[in-house]
């Protein structure tokens, strides 16, 4: 009898490990899709903050009226930072460039004073910034706004288009991960349709039928995501030794979100499945166990 249980239990220990390295499998496809949605917003985000609207000034401004435009632009809603060029700034910035001083051949800085604001990255497309160089340019000593309008509408088109593709992907990946969790977990419980049956002839409600298949599944579906967890970590790893400003759009609350969505995933799909796989097995009559 001991023999004959230990063979019964090897072949149940290797469904179970099976189980769980598909779930896991399934799980890290997902978590990439995850990371790579938070990822993108991010980097949209990243973008954006970064996009530069430069006010330039007139050449007969001081620096005190510089100072006091400054501290006027601060203050929009939509401004996220600033920064203060001066003539000066821009002259030295101009000789390191050109390599020679210009102000030699023209007799005086022929550069003005600029303002580099930085918008908040709700504000930064292309309908937004139009309306923000107009408020901007009405200011007393702007001559002229400029800002990169071609890289606005490259980075909103191409988000856009990845937005599209990540749903399409996250779509095929929740009905592809089911079918597969589904499946393994239906030939697990489909070993044991005969004890589901006894179950049911002396009398056991399904729910107590139920239980033992449940708790299970909640175990494994746990495991596996801890398994796919680590191995997405240890990649997010190797990718931030590799290059450490990856922390830009993927920090540590993209990385616990993740995980934590990976922990739900794996834990619900696995009692799903099994609950369908048990219930399906407890409708049967018994004539039909034999049949499938």
């Amino acid at each position: 009898m001991a023999k004959r249980h230990k063979k019964t239990e090897k072949p149940r220990s290797l469904q179970v490990i099976t189980l769980c390295i598909s779930t896991a499998m399934v799980l890290i496809l997902i978590g990439m899709v995850v990371l790579t949605v938070f990822t993108s917003r991010n980097l949209s985000q990243f973008v954006k903050e970064n996009l530069t609207v430069t006010m330039i000034l007139q050449p007969d401004m001081s620096n005190e009226e510089c100072a006091t435009l400054c501290a006027q632009v601060d203050q929009l809603p939509y401004i996220s930072n600033l920064n203060f060029v001066s003539k000066e700034e821009a002259l030295k910035e101009g000789t390191r460039e050109l390599g020679a001083n210009p102000a030699e051949f023209a007799g005086e800085n022929p550069f003005t004073a600029e303002i580099e604001v930085r918008l908040k990255a709700n504000y930064a497309n292309n309908d937004s910034i139009k309306a923000i160089a107009g408020q901007l340019k009405k200011f007393k000593g702007v001559s002229d706004i400029t800002y990169r309008q071609d890289l606005v509408e490259s980075v909103n088109r191409t988000l856009g288009k990845i937005s599209i593709v990540l749903l399409v992907i996250a779509a095929l990946l929740t009905v592809v991960s089911f079918s597969l969790i589904n499946n393994t977990i239906r030939l697990s419980v489909y070993a044991r349709r005969f004890t589901i049956h006894t179950m049911k002839l002396v009398g056991a409600s399904w729910n107590f039928i139920r239980m033992p298949f449940l708790r299970t599944a909640i175990l494994q579906g746990f495991i596996s995501a801890l398994i796919a967890i680590a191995v997405l970590g240890f990649g997010m790893y190797l990718l931030y030794t590799y290059d450490s400003e990856i922390t830009v759009v993927l920090d540590w609350n993209v990385m616990v979100i993740t995980a934590i969505i990976m922990m739900a995933f794996g834990i619900l799909i696995t009692f799903f499945c099994s609950w369908l796989s048990v219930n399906k097995f407890l409708r049967m009559k018994a004539s039909s166990l034999y049949k499938i």
